[in-house]
Protein backbone atom coordinates (compact mmCIF):
# COMPACT_ATOMS: atom_id res chain seq x y z
CA UNK A 1 0.00 0.00 0.00
CA UNK A 2 2.90 2.24 0.16
CA UNK A 3 3.45 2.12 -3.23
CA UNK A 4 0.02 3.24 -3.84
CA UNK A 5 0.39 6.50 -1.49
CA UNK A 6 3.81 7.03 -3.04
CA UNK A 7 1.69 7.48 -6.47
CA UNK A 8 -0.07 9.71 -5.33
CA UNK A 9 2.97 11.72 -4.21
CA UNK A 10 5.01 11.49 -7.55
CA UNK A 11 1.60 12.35 -9.36
CA UNK A 12 1.86 15.70 -8.10
CA UNK A 13 5.66 16.18 -8.55
CA UNK A 14 4.60 15.57 -12.19
CA UNK A 15 1.48 17.95 -12.34
CA UNK A 16 3.84 21.01 -11.26
CA UNK A 17 6.04 20.53 -14.04
CA UNK A 18 6.07 22.03 -17.87
CA UNK A 19 3.48 19.91 -19.83
CA UNK A 20 1.23 17.95 -17.49
CA UNK A 21 -2.09 20.23 -17.58
CA UNK A 22 -3.72 21.15 -14.25
CA UNK A 23 -7.06 22.76 -15.99
CA UNK A 24 -10.30 21.28 -14.50
CA UNK A 25 -10.99 18.49 -17.23
CA UNK A 26 -12.39 15.38 -17.89
CA UNK A 27 -11.06 12.41 -16.03
CA UNK A 28 -8.60 14.58 -13.75
CA UNK A 29 -5.71 16.96 -14.19
CA UNK A 30 -3.73 14.68 -16.08
CA UNK A 31 -6.73 12.81 -18.15
CA UNK A 32 -5.31 9.59 -16.23
CA UNK A 33 -8.36 8.67 -14.18
CA UNK A 34 -6.31 9.59 -11.23
CA UNK A 35 -7.46 12.01 -8.63
CA UNK A 36 -4.79 13.26 -6.51
CA UNK A 37 -6.99 13.68 -3.60
CA UNK A 38 -6.21 12.65 -0.03
CA UNK A 39 -7.79 11.99 3.81
CA UNK A 40 -10.59 10.47 1.64
CA UNK A 41 -13.27 7.95 3.19
CA UNK A 42 -11.48 4.29 3.38
CA UNK A 43 -14.52 2.69 3.50
CA UNK A 44 -18.32 4.25 3.10
CA UNK A 45 -21.38 3.75 5.13
CA UNK A 46 -24.06 0.59 4.35
CA UNK A 47 -25.97 3.04 2.42
CA UNK A 48 -22.85 5.14 0.61
CA UNK A 49 -21.53 8.28 1.53
CA UNK A 50 -23.08 11.01 2.58
CA UNK A 51 -25.32 12.69 -0.47
CA UNK A 52 -24.63 16.81 0.00
CA UNK A 53 -26.51 17.87 -3.61
CA UNK A 54 -28.88 16.34 -6.08
CA UNK A 55 -30.27 17.89 -9.28
CA UNK A 56 -32.68 16.70 -11.66
CA UNK A 57 -34.67 17.74 -14.55
CA UNK A 58 -31.24 18.46 -16.16
CA UNK A 59 -30.30 17.75 -19.92
CA UNK A 60 -29.51 14.46 -20.59
CA UNK A 61 -26.08 13.07 -21.50
CA UNK A 62 -23.20 10.92 -20.37
CA UNK A 63 -20.70 13.52 -19.66
CA UNK A 64 -19.19 14.00 -16.83
CA UNK A 65 -19.63 16.97 -14.21
CA UNK A 66 -16.74 18.68 -13.25
CA UNK A 67 -16.05 21.37 -9.76
CA UNK A 68 -14.12 24.64 -10.34
CA UNK A 69 -14.17 26.72 -7.83
CA UNK A 70 -17.43 25.85 -5.97
CA UNK A 71 -19.16 25.90 -9.30
CA UNK A 72 -20.40 22.37 -11.45
CA UNK A 73 -20.23 22.58 -15.09
CA UNK A 74 -21.98 19.76 -16.67
CA UNK A 75 -23.13 19.30 -20.23
CA UNK A 76 -26.85 18.05 -21.38
CA UNK A 77 -28.94 17.58 -24.33
CA UNK A 78 -32.52 19.38 -24.49
CA UNK A 79 -34.45 18.76 -27.70
CA UNK A 80 -32.00 19.00 -30.60
CA UNK A 81 -29.44 21.04 -28.74
CA UNK A 82 -26.61 20.59 -26.18
CA UNK A 83 -26.04 22.92 -23.71
CA UNK A 84 -23.63 24.01 -20.90
CA UNK A 85 -25.25 24.33 -17.13
CA UNK A 86 -23.26 26.23 -14.38
CA UNK A 87 -24.85 24.65 -11.11
CA UNK A 88 -23.83 26.47 -7.62
CA UNK A 89 -23.33 23.94 -4.56
CA UNK A 90 -27.04 24.86 -3.38
CA UNK A 91 -27.91 23.66 -6.85
CA UNK A 92 -29.02 26.90 -8.20
CA UNK A 93 -28.42 26.89 -12.14
CA UNK A 94 -26.10 29.66 -12.21
CA UNK A 95 -26.85 30.04 -16.00
CA UNK A 96 -27.31 27.57 -18.95
CA UNK A 97 -25.94 28.33 -22.44
CA UNK A 98 -26.65 26.25 -25.75
CA UNK A 99 -23.45 26.12 -27.69
CA UNK A 100 -24.10 23.61 -30.57
CA UNK A 101 -26.05 20.89 -32.10
CA UNK A 102 -26.46 17.68 -30.43
CA UNK A 103 -25.35 14.40 -32.26
CA UNK A 104 -28.89 13.56 -34.13
CA UNK A 105 -28.46 9.86 -34.81
CA UNK A 106 -27.57 6.56 -32.58
CA UNK A 107 -27.24 7.76 -28.84
CA UNK A 108 -27.45 11.63 -29.32
CA UNK A 109 -26.95 12.71 -25.86
CA UNK A 110 -24.25 15.02 -24.92
CA UNK A 111 -20.64 13.18 -24.38
CA UNK A 112 -18.33 16.28 -24.27
CA UNK A 113 -16.86 17.20 -20.80
CA UNK A 114 -16.22 20.54 -20.24
CA UNK A 115 -12.05 21.74 -20.26
CA UNK A 116 -11.60 24.62 -17.91
CA UNK A 117 -8.85 27.28 -17.78
CA UNK A 118 -8.94 30.84 -15.63
CA UNK A 119 -12.31 32.41 -16.88
CA UNK A 120 -12.44 30.48 -20.00
CA UNK A 121 -14.15 26.82 -20.60
CA UNK A 122 -14.07 24.92 -23.56
CA UNK A 123 -16.61 22.16 -25.25
CA UNK A 124 -17.10 20.34 -28.49
CA UNK A 125 -21.02 19.69 -29.82
CA UNK A 126 -21.88 16.81 -30.49
CA UNK A 127 -21.98 18.16 -34.22
CA UNK A 128 -18.30 18.89 -34.52
CA UNK A 129 -18.22 22.46 -33.03
CA UNK A 130 -15.66 23.65 -31.15
CA UNK A 131 -16.75 26.72 -28.43
CA UNK A 132 -15.22 28.78 -26.08
CA UNK A 133 -17.66 30.04 -23.09
CA UNK A 134 -16.72 32.91 -20.58
CA UNK A 135 -17.67 30.42 -17.48
CA UNK A 136 -18.52 32.92 -15.12
CA UNK A 137 -21.28 34.61 -17.06
CA UNK A 138 -22.32 31.80 -19.95
CA UNK A 139 -21.51 33.89 -22.55
CA UNK A 140 -19.75 32.38 -26.00
CA UNK A 141 -16.28 34.08 -26.67
CA UNK A 142 -15.89 32.34 -29.98
CA UNK A 143 -17.46 29.11 -32.16
CA UNK A 144 -16.30 26.89 -34.56
CA UNK A 145 -18.15 24.84 -36.69
CA UNK A 146 -14.64 22.56 -37.47
CA UNK A 147 -17.23 19.41 -38.33
CA UNK A 148 -18.04 21.49 -41.73
CA UNK A 149 -14.64 23.63 -42.25
CA UNK A 150 -12.72 20.67 -42.31
CA UNK A 151 -14.76 18.01 -43.56
CA UNK A 152 -14.78 15.78 -41.07
CA UNK A 153 -15.59 12.56 -40.86
CA UNK A 154 -18.41 10.63 -38.74
CA UNK A 155 -17.71 7.77 -36.88
CA UNK A 156 -21.63 5.71 -35.87
CA UNK A 157 -22.04 7.54 -32.45
CA UNK A 158 -20.95 11.25 -33.78
CA UNK A 159 -18.93 13.49 -31.53
CA UNK A 160 -17.41 12.28 -28.06
CA UNK A 161 -14.23 14.27 -27.39
CA UNK A 162 -13.67 16.49 -24.32
CA UNK A 163 -11.32 19.22 -25.54
CA UNK A 164 -7.61 19.10 -24.99
CA UNK A 165 -5.54 21.99 -24.02
CA UNK A 166 -2.27 22.51 -24.81
CA UNK A 167 0.12 25.36 -24.55
CA UNK A 168 -2.05 28.27 -26.33
CA UNK A 169 -3.90 25.56 -28.37
CA UNK A 170 -7.35 23.79 -28.34
CA UNK A 171 -6.89 20.31 -29.60
CA UNK A 172 -9.28 18.50 -31.82
CA UNK A 173 -9.93 15.21 -33.97
CA UNK A 174 -11.80 15.76 -36.97
CA UNK A 175 -10.87 12.36 -39.34
CA UNK A 176 -11.65 12.19 -42.97
CA UNK A 177 -9.44 12.62 -46.25
CA UNK A 178 -8.72 16.89 -45.59
CA UNK A 179 -6.90 16.44 -41.96
CA UNK A 180 -6.82 14.71 -38.55
CA UNK A 181 -6.30 16.63 -36.06
CA UNK A 182 -6.55 20.68 -35.89
CA UNK A 183 -5.50 23.06 -32.95
CA UNK A 184 -6.93 26.44 -32.66
CA UNK A 185 -5.44 29.40 -30.84
CA UNK A 186 -7.62 29.17 -27.25
CA UNK A 187 -8.37 33.18 -26.99
CA UNK A 188 -10.26 33.71 -30.42
CA UNK A 189 -10.18 30.29 -32.29
CA UNK A 190 -8.17 30.56 -35.26
CA UNK A 191 -6.53 27.73 -36.87
CA UNK A 192 -2.86 27.69 -35.83
CA UNK A 193 -2.22 24.06 -37.53
CA UNK A 194 -3.64 21.28 -38.96
CA UNK A 195 -2.09 18.10 -39.29
CA UNK A 196 -2.10 15.65 -42.68
CA UNK A 197 -4.23 13.18 -42.81
CA UNK A 198 -3.00 9.63 -41.31
CA UNK A 199 -6.88 8.10 -42.66
CA UNK A 200 -10.03 7.26 -40.58
CA UNK A 201 -13.00 8.70 -39.52
CA UNK A 202 -13.08 10.60 -35.79
CA UNK A 203 -13.52 8.26 -33.28
CA UNK A 204 -14.12 8.68 -29.31
CA UNK A 205 -11.21 9.28 -28.23
CA UNK A 206 -9.91 12.52 -26.03
CA UNK A 207 -6.26 12.92 -26.60
CA UNK A 208 -4.03 13.49 -24.23
CA UNK A 209 -0.48 14.73 -23.71
CA UNK A 210 2.84 12.55 -23.38
CA UNK A 211 5.77 14.13 -21.74
CA UNK A 212 9.48 12.34 -21.04
CA UNK A 213 12.66 14.10 -21.55
CA UNK A 214 12.79 16.58 -24.12
CA UNK A 215 9.61 14.87 -26.30
CA UNK A 216 6.67 16.38 -25.79
CA UNK A 217 3.57 15.18 -27.94
CA UNK A 218 -0.17 15.25 -28.45
CA UNK A 219 -1.33 11.60 -28.90
CA UNK A 220 -4.84 11.13 -30.79
CA UNK A 221 -6.98 8.41 -32.33
CA UNK A 222 -8.74 8.33 -35.65
CA UNK A 223 -10.67 5.19 -36.28
CA UNK A 224 -7.37 3.30 -38.06
CA UNK A 225 -4.85 4.82 -35.85
CA UNK A 226 -3.16 6.05 -33.02
CA UNK A 227 -0.49 9.46 -33.69
CA UNK A 228 1.87 10.97 -31.60
CA UNK A 229 1.84 14.66 -32.74
CA UNK A 230 4.36 17.62 -32.11
CA UNK A 231 2.25 20.03 -30.46
CA UNK A 232 4.22 23.05 -31.78
CA UNK A 233 4.39 22.41 -35.68
CA UNK A 234 0.92 19.79 -35.99
CA UNK A 235 3.31 17.51 -37.85
CA UNK A 236 2.70 13.51 -37.21
CA UNK A 237 5.71 12.01 -35.29
CA UNK A 238 4.31 8.36 -35.45
CA UNK A 239 1.47 6.88 -36.27
CA UNK A 240 0.58 2.79 -34.94
CA UNK A 241 -1.80 1.25 -37.10
CA UNK A 242 -4.62 0.13 -34.63
CA UNK A 243 -6.37 -2.49 -36.42
CA UNK A 244 -5.94 -6.82 -36.42
CA UNK A 245 -4.11 -8.09 -39.50
CA UNK A 246 -7.08 -9.05 -42.00
CA UNK A 247 -8.54 -12.33 -41.48
CA UNK A 248 -11.19 -14.25 -42.58
CA UNK A 249 -13.96 -14.41 -39.97
CA UNK A 250 -12.59 -11.55 -38.05
CA UNK A 251 -14.06 -8.57 -37.20
CA UNK A 252 -12.01 -5.18 -37.94
CA UNK A 253 -12.72 -3.13 -34.87
CA UNK A 254 -12.58 0.55 -35.62
CA UNK A 255 -14.44 1.75 -33.11
CA UNK A 256 -11.95 3.41 -29.73
CA UNK A 257 -13.37 4.86 -27.23
CA UNK A 258 -10.33 5.17 -24.92
CA UNK A 259 -7.67 7.44 -24.27
CA UNK A 260 -3.97 6.61 -23.77
CA UNK A 261 -2.63 6.19 -20.47
CA UNK A 262 1.80 6.63 -19.73
CA UNK A 263 4.00 5.59 -18.01
CA UNK A 264 7.85 6.33 -18.53
CA UNK A 265 8.12 5.56 -21.97
CA UNK A 266 5.17 3.34 -22.37
CA UNK A 267 1.82 3.76 -23.42
CA UNK A 268 -1.09 1.41 -23.19
CA UNK A 269 -4.32 1.50 -24.78
CA UNK A 270 -7.57 -0.39 -25.22
CA UNK A 271 -10.83 -0.85 -27.23
CA UNK A 272 -13.61 -3.14 -26.91
CA UNK A 273 -15.60 -5.42 -29.16
CA UNK A 274 -12.95 -8.47 -28.85
CA UNK A 275 -9.97 -6.17 -30.18
CA UNK A 276 -6.79 -6.23 -28.23
CA UNK A 277 -5.05 -3.65 -26.20
CA UNK A 278 -1.57 -3.22 -26.36
CA UNK A 279 1.00 -1.67 -24.57
CA UNK A 280 3.43 0.65 -26.63
CA UNK A 281 7.05 1.43 -26.38
CA UNK A 282 8.31 5.36 -27.55
CA UNK A 283 11.42 5.31 -29.37
CA UNK A 284 13.58 7.67 -26.84
CA UNK A 285 13.75 10.37 -29.71
CA UNK A 286 9.76 9.98 -30.31
CA UNK A 287 9.89 9.20 -33.99
CA UNK A 288 8.65 5.90 -33.33
CA UNK A 289 6.51 2.88 -31.76
CA UNK A 290 7.00 -0.55 -31.28
CA UNK A 291 4.53 -3.27 -29.40
CA UNK A 292 5.87 -4.35 -26.10
CA UNK A 293 2.95 -6.63 -25.38
CA UNK A 294 -0.61 -7.45 -26.84
CA UNK A 295 -3.62 -8.33 -24.48
CA UNK A 296 -6.87 -9.86 -25.74
CA UNK A 297 -8.28 -9.82 -22.11
CA UNK A 298 -8.97 -6.25 -21.50
CA UNK A 299 -10.57 -5.16 -24.46
CA UNK A 300 -11.90 -2.33 -22.40
CA UNK A 301 -15.63 -1.05 -23.96
CA UNK A 302 -15.79 2.88 -23.12
CA UNK A 303 -15.11 2.79 -19.16
CA UNK A 304 -11.09 3.53 -19.38
CA UNK A 305 -8.92 1.31 -17.71
CA UNK A 306 -6.34 3.45 -14.57
CA UNK A 307 -2.33 2.76 -13.79
CA UNK A 308 -1.89 2.32 -10.39
CA UNK A 309 1.48 0.98 -9.41
CA UNK A 310 2.76 -1.83 -11.18
CA UNK A 311 -0.69 -2.89 -12.51
CA UNK A 312 -3.58 -1.64 -15.18
CA UNK A 313 -7.05 -1.83 -13.60
CA UNK A 314 -10.48 -1.89 -15.58
CA UNK A 315 -12.89 -3.82 -17.12
CA UNK A 316 -13.51 -5.68 -20.23
CA UNK A 317 -16.07 -6.34 -23.43
CA UNK A 318 -17.77 -9.89 -23.45
CA UNK A 319 -21.10 -8.23 -25.17
CA UNK A 320 -22.51 -5.03 -25.35
CA UNK A 321 -24.16 -5.70 -22.02
CA UNK A 322 -21.57 -7.74 -20.26
CA UNK A 323 -18.46 -7.05 -19.22
CA UNK A 324 -15.78 -8.34 -15.99
CA UNK A 325 -13.24 -6.75 -14.32
CA UNK A 326 -9.27 -6.84 -15.22
CA UNK A 327 -5.87 -6.49 -13.63
CA UNK A 328 -3.18 -7.11 -15.95
CA UNK A 329 0.64 -6.41 -15.07
CA UNK A 330 2.22 -3.27 -16.51
CA UNK A 331 4.85 -5.15 -17.71
CA UNK A 332 4.29 -8.17 -19.23
CA UNK A 333 0.69 -7.87 -20.03
CA UNK A 334 -0.03 -11.52 -17.77
CA UNK A 335 -3.74 -11.04 -16.32
CA UNK A 336 -3.69 -10.98 -12.51
CA UNK A 337 -7.51 -11.64 -12.23
CA UNK A 338 -10.52 -11.57 -14.30
CA UNK A 339 -13.37 -11.62 -12.33
CA UNK A 340 -17.04 -10.69 -12.63
CA UNK A 341 -18.79 -8.23 -10.38
CA UNK A 342 -22.48 -7.76 -12.18
CA UNK A 343 -20.82 -5.92 -15.58
CA UNK A 344 -18.52 -3.88 -17.03
CA UNK A 345 -18.39 0.10 -16.38
CA UNK A 346 -16.40 3.73 -15.72
CA UNK A 347 -13.16 3.42 -13.30
CA UNK A 348 -11.56 5.82 -11.75
CA UNK A 349 -8.61 6.27 -8.79
CA UNK A 350 -8.10 8.39 -5.38
CA UNK A 351 -6.22 7.97 -2.31
CA UNK A 352 -5.26 4.26 -2.42
CA UNK A 353 -8.46 3.10 -3.88
CA UNK A 354 -10.50 2.09 -7.19
CA UNK A 355 -13.80 3.91 -7.69
CA UNK A 356 -15.67 1.31 -10.17
CA UNK A 357 -19.49 2.10 -11.32
CA UNK A 358 -20.91 -0.87 -13.23
CA UNK A 359 -23.10 0.35 -15.89
CA UNK A 360 -26.52 -1.64 -16.69
CA UNK A 361 -27.67 -1.39 -12.95
CA UNK A 362 -25.87 1.51 -11.18
CA UNK A 363 -23.78 -0.03 -8.69
CA UNK A 364 -20.87 2.17 -7.13
CA UNK A 365 -18.08 0.66 -5.39
CA UNK A 366 -14.84 1.47 -3.17
CA UNK A 367 -12.40 -1.25 -4.44
CA UNK A 368 -9.04 -2.00 -3.06
CA UNK A 369 -6.28 -1.76 -5.84
CA UNK A 370 -4.71 -5.13 -5.34
CA UNK A 371 -3.45 -7.79 -8.11
CA UNK A 372 -5.23 -10.43 -6.11
CA UNK A 373 -8.35 -10.41 -6.74
CA UNK A 374 -11.49 -7.71 -7.16
CA UNK A 375 -11.70 -6.89 -3.69
CA UNK A 376 -14.96 -4.39 -2.76
CA UNK A 377 -14.83 -2.71 0.24
CA UNK A 378 -18.07 -0.77 0.04
CA UNK A 379 -21.01 -0.17 -2.27
CA UNK A 380 -24.16 1.54 -2.82
CA UNK A 381 -26.68 1.89 -5.65
CA UNK A 382 -27.40 5.03 -7.59
CA UNK A 383 -30.86 4.62 -7.71
CA UNK A 384 -31.78 8.32 -9.26
CA UNK A 385 -31.52 9.33 -13.15
CA UNK A 386 -32.16 7.11 -16.46
CA UNK A 387 -30.41 5.58 -19.10
CA UNK A 388 -26.83 3.59 -19.01
CA UNK A 389 -24.50 4.51 -16.31
CA UNK A 390 -22.01 5.81 -18.77
CA UNK A 391 -20.35 9.10 -17.03
CA UNK A 392 -17.02 8.59 -15.50
CA UNK A 393 -16.45 9.91 -11.99
CA UNK A 394 -15.06 13.22 -10.93
CA UNK A 395 -12.89 13.59 -7.60
CA UNK A 396 -12.17 16.56 -6.29
CA UNK A 397 -12.30 19.00 -2.98
CA UNK A 398 -13.09 15.89 -1.15
CA UNK A 399 -16.65 15.55 -3.72
CA UNK A 400 -17.27 12.69 -5.46
CA UNK A 401 -19.56 13.71 -8.31
CA UNK A 402 -21.77 11.50 -10.43
CA UNK A 403 -24.31 12.08 -12.95
CA UNK A 404 -26.75 9.66 -14.74
CA UNK A 405 -28.91 10.77 -17.05
CA UNK A 406 -30.81 14.23 -16.31
CA UNK A 407 -29.41 13.88 -12.78
CA UNK A 408 -26.66 15.33 -11.02
CA UNK A 409 -25.50 13.95 -7.62
CA UNK A 410 -22.62 15.24 -5.19
CA UNK A 411 -21.42 13.04 -2.43
CA UNK A 412 -19.24 13.91 0.64
CA UNK A 413 -16.42 11.89 0.59
CA UNK A 414 -14.02 13.55 2.82
CA UNK A 415 -12.70 11.62 6.11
Amino acid sequence: MKQVFGLVTLLLALLSQPGFSQDTQWRGPDRSGIFPETGLLQEWPENGPEIVLKVGDLGKGYSTPVLDSEVIYLTGKEDEDDYLYAIDMAGNINYKVKYGRSWENSYPDTRSTPTIQEDRLYVISGMGEVVCINKNSGEIIWSVDAHKKYAGEFHKWGVAESPLLIDEKVIYTSGGDKTSVVAFNKMNGEEIWATESVGGARTYVSPVIYKRGNVRQILASTSDYVIGIDPETGSVSWKYYYLREKQEGVRQVTISPNSAIMKGDEIFISKGYNSYGVMLKVAEDGTSVSEKWRTEVLDTHHGHYVNVGDYIYGSNWLNNSKGNWVCLNWETGEVMYEEEWITKGPIAFADGKLYCWEERTGNFALVNPTPEKFDIISSFKIEDGSGPHWAHPYIKDGKLLLRHGEVLMVFNIKS
